[in-house]
């Protein structure tokens, strides 16, 4: 999956974006809105938690370096003749805990960060406008872009994203 940004200008036209795409069987759950703080959205699909801040990006990094610093931790105490013979279980023991450990903790500081993705768009957020997140299968990605700039040449296209986590 990819996301597609676009900025509207106002709400009637992301009303008129989020029809079009529902009606080009881009699903609900796919589409993410994103205003200035207090701006009523009234039946667009708001962005959620996991859209505004940067918890998935942390977390898929604390989990592959904790998991990584578990790893190496492991293999230095398999390597270290303390007496105690530790086998292939230490390392994956280690390398699980590192896991967790670092994913539960970058994922506690990505929490409280905003989405770097969505940081260009700020100034355009604060002074009005509307940003569109759409998240499409990659062989649609220039179709949905197509679609929007021919029925809103007004909206402008903030770019895609190379890949999105599968889960939020």
């Amino acid at each position: 999956m990819r996301r597609i940004y676009f900025l509207a200008p106002d709400i009637k036209v992301s009303k008129k974006i989020v029809d079009e795409l529902l009606l080009a069987r881009v699903e609900e759950r796919h589409i993410h809105v994103l205003a200035k703080r207090g701006t009523p959205l009234e039946n667009l699909p708001e962005a959620t938690y996991l859209q505004k801040s940067d918890f998935i990006p942390a977390l898929e990094r604390g989990v592959t370096l904790g998991g990584l610093t578990g790893m190496l931790a492991g293999l230095v105490a398999v390597t270290l003749p303390i007496g105690v013979v530790l086998g292939g279980g230490a390392v994956l023991a280690t390398s699980m805990a590192g896991a967790g450990v670092g994913g539960l903790l970058s994922s506690m500081v990505g929490s409280s960060i905003g989405n770097r993705q969505i940081q260009q768009f700020a100034e355009a957020i604060e002074n009005g406008q509307f940003l569109i997140m759409i998240d499409v299968p990659r062989q649609r990605v220039e179709e949905i872009e197509a679609l929007v700039k021919k029925h809103h040449p007004e909206a402008d296209c903030g770019g895609t994203e190379p890949t999105i986590p599968p889960f939020p």
